[in-house]
């Protein structure tokens, strides 16, 4: 099953040229999910009929005693684009090698499917007390579209309650917390014009320096306003991504750009920080403030702060043995959060080798994982 999924290409990107459909991936999970009994409803996104999530239910013969919670196993379908030159076997094909499978998605997260899947085999209606759910979205990698969709959609609130594991990879180690991640784009326009006389235009360059030192003090105001330490980095990080201004030297330059990437901790409000933003830079440039354009690259992806006292990160600690940790890097659950499902991150993959060439999954972690999974459907589905 991780060769035939991860032979589906897969890739969502921003850029159009690399963006590509995951319905090969859905309909294959499908296939082999309906003749075990789960109805599977193939969503597509709003405005992108190309992407679809996978909604794949096994319910109780009978009602639900009270107090039933069941589960979600829970992942993405799409990877990131790859560099097909730095890598040393075929991204598509999985490949194994030295104790490891090498393949686009073994770590990040397409891996997570099959071990899902082999997990649920034996598991039918009669034995369930509540419903065990399969979902797999699209276009985490690129904007979390897939997850946003459910979030809004009368197939997601239909998991309002229940747990969820969703198959990051984390080392089998649980997740409760991370951080969340905003892009913002900052423009200034001016007025170009010959540069041996200043008076001519209005240079958008000089604007943009202010606008760096304005977003250089803020950086370090939140770092003292807003402290986590259950993270290696305790506070919100703010990066310098991308700058661009101007075309020649020997012209005042009219248009300047600046990219930022902000990782909000827990209890911090994406919105909030967005018209904060705005306002500093408006109240900074003063007389500039109407040349002033600052928008999102996205819409941005919220913390999330699963309770650590949750039933389903309790478990996760006791049956890994691993007290749950915070990390920066950003997952669906927040999404799931809004339904009203709590989820701990906890996946076989290793963060350290996502997005790489040669990304990998160690061949040893196969069976833990399995085993691990099924003792948390015994535990939340199984009379």
């Amino acid at each position: 099953m991780m060769a035939a999924i991860i032979a589906e290409p897969s890739v969502s990107s921003v850029d159009p040229s690399l963006d590509q459909s995951n319905r090969s991936v859905v309909e294959l999970l499908a296939g082999w999910l309906e003749p075990m009994g789960f109805r599977c409803v193939i969503d597509p996104l709003p405005d992108q009929p190309k992407k679809v999530n996978l909604i794949a239910t096994l319910h109780p013969d009978g009602p639900r005693p009270e107090g039933a919670r069941g589960l979600v196993l829970s992942g993405h379908t799409d990877t990131v684009p790859f560099d097909g030159d730095r890598w040393t076997t075929d991204p598509f094909t999985l490949t194994e090698r030295d104790g490891k499978l090498y393949g686009l998605g073994a770590s990040d997260m397409k891996s997570f499917f099959a071990l899902a899947l082999e997990a649920t085999r034996g598991v039918h209606a009669g034995m369930l007390r509540a419903p065990l759910t399969l979902l797999a979205t699209a276009d985490e990698e690129s904007g979390m579209d897939g997850a946003r969709a459910l979030a809004a959609s009368e197939h997601g609130r239909a998991l309002a309650g229940a747990a969820a594991v969703i198959g990051e990879p984390t080392g089998n180690r649980p997740v409760h917390v991370h951080k969340g991640i905003m892009m913002e784009s900052i423009r200034i326009t001016g007025r170009s014009g010959h540069s041996s006389d200043p008076h001519l235009g209005r240079n958008a360059l000089d604007a943009m320096a202010v606008v760096l030192d304005e977003i250089i003090l803020w950086r370090a105001a939140l770092a003292v306003r807003h402290r986590d330490p259950r993270f290696a980095i305790p506070y919100p990080t703010l990066n310098l991504g991308h700058i661009h201004g101007g075309d020649n030297p020997n012209r005042i330059c009219g248009r300047a750009e600046l990219q930022i990437d902000l990782r909000p901790l827990p209890g911090m409000d994406v919105d909030a920080l967005r018209e904060e933003l705005r306002e500093r830079l408006r109240e900074r440039l003063a007389e500039r403030a109407p040349d002033l354009e600052v928008s999102p690259l996205s819409p941005g992806q919220p913390p999330m702060a699963t309770p650590a006292d949750a039933e389903v990160v309790r478990l996760a600690e006791r049956l890994t043995g691993h007290k749950s940790q915070a990390v920066a890097f950003a997952t669906e659950a927040p999404y799931l959060a809004r339904l009203g499902v709590e989820a701990v991150v906890l996946g076989p993959g290793d963060i350290n080798c996502a997005h790489q060439p040669d990304e990998h999954l160690p061949v040893d972690r196969l069976e833990p994982t399995v085993r691990l999974l099924r003792q948390f459907i015994q535990h939340f589905c199984l009379h």
